[in-house]
Order: C-alpha cells, then sequence, then structure tokens
C-alpha cells in the first residue's frame, strides 16, 4: 500500500478531530485552565523562596508549562487497538489490504497533528504573553529542541501501542493503562523535573526510556545540557524508539500466530 494511503488517513483523523467543535474548544480551554493552576501553584511554592535546587521560579514554570505540553502528547492510539482486539473488529482490519500497525501510526500522527493547534500552541501563546516564559537562549537550543521533541513524541506513542498490541496476550488492559500512566507522571519527569528526584530514584530513571519523553526535550529547551550532552541524548531518544519499534513489530507478529479474537 503506498504512502499517500496512509498520509490520507493521517489527514481524514485530523478533519475528524476538528468536526467536533464544542469538544475542539473545550480541550483548548482546560489545557489553559491547567496551564493557569500550575503557575499559581508553583508560584506559592516558591513564595518563600527565590530558588529550590538553584531552578529560579521563572524556570520552574517554563520547564512545568513545556512538560505538560510534551506530556499531552504521551497517549496514543494503544487504547483504541486494545478495543478492537477485544470486540474482534481487528479480525475485519486484519483482512485488509493495509498494515494494521501503519494505520493506527497514521491515526496517531493525525490526532497529534490536533493536538498541536488545539492545546499546545494556545498554551504556547498564553504562555510566552502572559507568564513570561523564557524563549531559547539562542536558534541552535531551539533546533536541538524540536528534533527531540519530535523523537519524544513518536516514542511515546510507540510505548502506548505496546499496550495495544498485550491486549492479544491480556484480553483486558485497563490495569496496564493505569500502571502505565502512573509511571510514565513519574519517570517521565512530567510531575517535577528529574533533577529534584533523589540519586537512587535519578540512576533508575536513566536506565529507562521515559525521561526521554519531557525531562529530556525540555532540558534541550532550557539549555540545561550541554552540546556533547545534547547529542548523546538524541542518539539514545532514537536507539530508544527504534528498539521498542523492532520490539513491537515482533510481539506482534507473535500475536497473529496465535491470536485468539473475544467477540468474533
Amino acid at each position: 500500500m503506498s504512502m499517500n494511503a496512509y498520509w490520507q488517513m493521517m489527514k481524514s483523523q485530523i478533519k475528524l478531530d476538528i468536526s467536533y467543535s464544542a469538544w475542539y474548544w473545550s480541550k483548548t480551554a482546560s489545557m489553559i485552565f491547567k496551564l493557569i493552576v500550575i503557575f499559581y501553584f508553583w508560584s506559592a511554592v516558591y513564595e518563600n523562596t527565590n530558588t529550590i535546587t538553584d531552578i529560579t521560579l521563572g524556570q520552574m514554570i517554563t520547564y512545568a508549562v513545556l512538560a505538560i505540553i510534551m506530556n499531552n502528547y504521551s497517549a496514543g492510539v494503544g487504547a483504541l487497538l486494545a478495543s478492537q482486539v477485544r470486540t474482534g473488529d481487528v479480525a475485519i482490519e486484519l483482512m485488509r489490504p493495509y498494515d494494521v500497525i501503519g494505520k493506527l501510526i497514521s491515526i496517531d500522527l493525525g490526532q497529534k497533528v490536533t493536538t498541536f493547534f488545539r492545546e499546545s500552541l494556545p498554551m504556547l501563546l498564553v504562555a510566552y504573553l502572559f507568564l513570561g516564559i523564557a524563549f531559547p537562549s539562542n536558534a541552535q537550543h531551539m533546533v536541538l529542541f524540536l528534533v527531540s521533541a519530535l523523537l519524544a513524541i513518536l516514542l511515546g506513542s510507540q510505548i502506548d501501542l505496546i499496550i495495544g498490541v498485550l491486549a492479544f496476550y491480556f484480553k483486558y488492559t485497563f490495569g496496564l493503562r493505569m500502571m502505565k500512566g502512573a509511571i510514565l507522571a513519574l519517570f517521565t519527569g512530567a510531575l517535577i523535573p528529574i533533577s529534584l528526584f533523589p540519586n537512587w530514584l535519578r540512576f533508575i530513571t536513566d536506565v529507562l526510556p521515559f525521561k526521554y519523553m519531557v525531562y529530556v526535550p525540555v532540558s534541550v529547551y532550557m539549555g540545561t545540557l550541554s552540546l556533547s550532552e545534547t547529542i548523546v541524548s538524541l542518539l539514545i531518544q532514537a536507539g530508544w524508539l527504534v528498539g521498542i519499534m523492532v520490539f513491537i513489530r515482533a510481539i506482534w507478529s507473535v500475536a497473529l500466530r496465535k491470536v485468539t479474537i473475544n467477540g468474533g
């Protein structure tokens, strides 16, 4: 199947996402509200101090805003695949003339494009205009951040897709999804910067892929990583992405050979 077909699937998903205007704008409003809550929360934390482990209030606000934005991309189409497996609809998908994983990735990319315009862009505009978050110190940091952010978004999508594929083995993945959400909230650095973690917890984050979804791209944006550290981080991000993609294809192939479908 040609790449143009997957491109059309992605565009169809974007059209579907923006067709419900009330839902679209409610998501925008909810993200701006979350932004305001985060701002006042950290302002209260810093009320009686200028820095926390050498992090100023301005730096923390910048980190928190960007962490929220990056964390919004951690969800994917794993729940959709799990639902299709549970209901038996995946059997119909497997008979169609396209790669199911390829279709799911196309849908996911379409949702990510919608997320950017519906949530990320309004949040950035509000944050820059009213909260005074910092811009990258130079163009190099911006370019490297965009590369790191793209790798982080793709990495998060693939990790979410793992849960969907595991539905072939576990049937019900609600518990897995809840556990994944808790793990990501902590180990991505979405709640607080990983630099504030105790040493033993930072060691754990260093051997897992999750910090490359939020903490690393935000650190690149803020310039807290040197150029050499940034390059190494980008290579590790790419390595994790390729490794997880290969892993997904492997467990997908095994699942198709021994699949049993509930409901069909």
